[in-house]
């Protein structure tokens, strides 16, 4: 009767539309169990459905309901097998969600009399992507009336190693996203796209009069209110026809529609006012932000770059974004300074003042600013393997231009990437230094930024990515200059370099211990021979925020000689002191095991200068804002919440310097001998009066504690 009537209703109908079948459920995984006739073999699948994704796992997004399928139990080591019950295909298609790892060996299967006759996977295969499962179709109309069955397979232990999968339907139609453009000519300079951060992603390919010019992926909002704007600089195509082809866009979304032009870049009504917005610490307007880049000083204006997602917060579409201080201190957010294009997308790298013109790209009375990249295109669907690249600015940084001979440093091996150049006097060459693969390294020299001959290796680091490469006086003498050479977990060696080559003079060194510090830079051609460095603040959460990530404060780093040999110090730039408003003085306090001291104070952001002398033996600890500092006597440690880091007492004091934001606290301890960087999200209607100061096992005394209240950069 139910055929029946269907061919009855559309026979009816059949000047005016055609009836459509309701979807046949084969399995939405919303119960605690897989469901009847399920069968789960290995470890990977569980005893039934997640509810969402796993810890060390990045946000899964995109599936319907409470539940799904995630072998990603365990990590992606585990292995196995799910399996349907028979059912017969009623419609011509079968739609489903599908997401995680896109390798051999992962796959949603249809199984129709013993043979797999369809099969589908996520699309991640590299480091990078994203957890958002997506739409699939598989059209089984020559296979309606028989019996099939559905398997989910993980037979492979590797990165991406594990299938995401939800809501497996029948159906007459396609559930799949489809092809739509947006043709327009820019009368203005921006244009906002709206985005949705849970929206499924969609590729958008910008093509000019014709051409391909960019693209990039983001969750492009499908209905309601975006959660935010992102920002497209299309003044430069003025009178020409831009076209906007988006791909896997739902049938049903407006997204497109929301997309408007306009002369300012989006949120200016809202940016910076946001619940969870660092007040005094650098953060872009909106996306994410990794890796600080092309860091660089001139003419009274620094310069900072960075790794820039623009329309997601989250990992991806790797872009150059720009900003400037006058002081270090207050940002100016710009629009991106460059896009990734045929080659790749726009991995990290530095910046230099070409002040002799070695480059001749030199065109009018500014110095060239020249920034070295990493083009990578394994990262995006279009690029070849990671090699380096260069672009550069005549008008002071105002606007960059590629060179149009890129890469300048063809591949070599592995992920060959992060380029970090110095300027080298006594030879009058340009040096290098590039992350090649493993925990290895190399020097390059160039006389034009362009072309680049291999100098020496540094192997076994201790870590990867990211290198730095400096000299600096020791004790600020001018006499005794050695050279750093840092990797991006913080890990450094002291040595010489003589222009060829890099020889270390101590084994593997570090004075920073932060779990949300990672990919430090330093400036180029900062005033005053300063050494001014900003790390990236890795891990930090911002719930439901336009922005991901922030940096740290700037620090300014010294080589002093200590009874252990030369070492790195860090302590914030001199600069920071400008915001301080607002102080109050502590005078000497004895706090023993059986009592303890309350420091008042109640303002959100600040600056603590803080003496202590703690006893012979035991602990002194200080509860700053919920997070809990220690100093173990014995062990002769100091600990941010549970993050250790070796440290000798002076003269039998302890000195501490804490500087705390609205998401972040970093620690410097005896004038920056000891760093920690932890990011935190603060507890919601709980308000702080000051700072806890305790012992245990002997007195510790409090010799002096000032406190300065911080103003924000962002209100002027």
């Amino acid at each position: 009767m139910r055929f029946l009537s269907l061919v009855f209703v559309s026979l009816i109908f059949t000047c005016t539309s055609l009836a459509v079948a309701e979807d046949i459920l084969i399995a939405d995984f919303e119960g605690e169990t897989y469901g009847p006739g399920w069968t789960v073999e290995g470890t990977a699948f569980g005893t039934g459905p997640a509810k969402g994704g796993f810890s060390g796992q990045m946000p899964v997004t995109g599936f319907l309901g409470r539940g799904l399928v995630n072998s990603f139990l365990g990590g992606d080591d585990p292995t196995g097998k799910l399996t349907s019950p028979s059912f017969k295909i009623e419609q011509p298609f079968i739609s489903f969600l599908v997401g995680g790892g896109g390798h051999d060996g992962l796959a949603i299967n249809l199984l129709v009399d013993g043979q797999v006759v369809r099969t589908a996977a996520g699309p991640n295969k590299i480091p990078g992507g994203t957890e958002a499962l997506d739409w699939h179709d598989w059209d089984v109309s020559e296979f309606q009336g028989k019996d099939a069955v559905i398997e989910i397979v993980d037979s492979i232990g590797d990165s991406w190693g594990h299938i995401n999968v939800d809501q497996i339907i029948q159906t007459e139609k396609k559930h799949a996203p489809m092809l739509k453009t947006h043709d327009f000519q820019p009368t203005k300079e921006f244009l906002h796209i709206p985005i949705t951060m849970n929206a499924p992603l969609t590729w958008i390919r910008v093509e000019v009069d014709g051409q391909w010019v960019q693209e990039f992926d983001c969750p492009l909002t499908v209905s309601g209110r975006p959660d935010f704007f992102a920002t497209l600089q299309v003044g430069q195509w003025k009178g020409q026809k831009v076209t906007l082809l988006a791909e896997k866009v739902p049938a049903e979304s407006q997204g497109l529609e929301l997309i408007v032009q306009s002369d300012k870049m989006s949120q200016e009504d809202t940016v910076y006012r946001e619940k969870y917005r660092p007040q005094f610490h650098y953060t872009t307007r909106v996306g994410w932000i990794n890796d600080p880049n092309g860091l660089l000083y001139y003419k009274g204006t620094w310069h900072l770059f960075n790794q820039h997602n623009p329309f997601s917060t989250n990992w991806g579409n790797m872009t150059w974004g720009h900003a400037t201080s006058p002081d270090l201190i207050h940002w100016t957010n710009l629009p991106d300074a460059i896009q990734p294009d045929k080659l790749g997308t726009i991995f990290s790298g530095s910046g230099v003042v070409d002040k002799n013109n070695t480059s001749g790209f030199q065109d009018g009375k500014e110095s060239p600013l020249v920034l070295i990249f990493t083009y990578n295109g394994e990262s995006a669907r279009f690029g070849a393997k990671a090699s380096q690249g260069i672009a550069y600015s005549t008008d002071g940084g105002k606007t960059f231009t590629k060179y149009d001979k890129n890469p300048v440093l063809p591949h070599i091996i592995g992920g060959n990437r992060d380029p970090k150049v110095i300027w080298f006097e006594p030879t009058k060459r340009w040096i290098m230094a590039l992350y090649m693969d493993a925990e290895d390294y190399s020097l390059f020299e160039s006389e034009d930024l362009k072309s680049w001959v291999k100098l020496c290796d540094i192997n076994n680091l201790g870590c990867s990515e990211c290198p730095d490469f400096f000299p600096l006086p020791v004790d600020g003498d001018a006499s005794n200059v050695k050279w750093v050479f840092w990797g991006a977990n913080g890990k450094y060696l002291i040595g010489s370099f003589d222009g060829k080559e890099f020889k270390p003079e101590t084994p593997t060194l570090t004075n920073k211990y932060g779990g949300n510090d990672y990919a430090a830079m330093t400036f180029s051609d900062a005033p005053d021979g300063r050494r001014i460095q900003l790390s990236w603040m890795q891990g930090g959460e911002y719930p439901r925020m336009p922005f991901n990530q922030q940096y740290t404060v700037p620090r300014h780093l010294t080589l002093r000689t200590t009874p252990q040999g030369i070492r790195l110090f860090m302590n914030p730039v001199k600069e920071l002191e400008s915001l301080r408003a607002w102080k109050r003085e502590t005078s000497t306090r004895v706090v023993t095991p059986s009592s303890e001291y309350v420091i008042p104070w109640d303002r959100e952001l600040f600056d603590l200068e803080i003496a202590l002398k703690p006893g012979r033996t035991g602990k002194s600890a200080l509860d700053v804002v919920g997070r809990r500092i220690e100093y173990d006597v014995a062990a002769k440690t100091i600990s941010l919440d549970g993050i250790k880091a070796p440290l000798e007492l002076q003269d039998g004091r302890l000195t501490l310097r804490i500087v705390v934001d609205r998401t972040s606290i970093e620690l410097f301890a005896q004038d920056g001998e000891v760093q920690i960087a932890k990011c935190f999200l603060p507890k919601s209607n709980v308000i702080y009066r000051g700072f806890l100061l305790t012992a245990e096992g002997d007195d510790t005394t409090l010799e002096k504690a000032t406190t300065w209240e911080l103003r924000s950069i962002w209100k002027r």
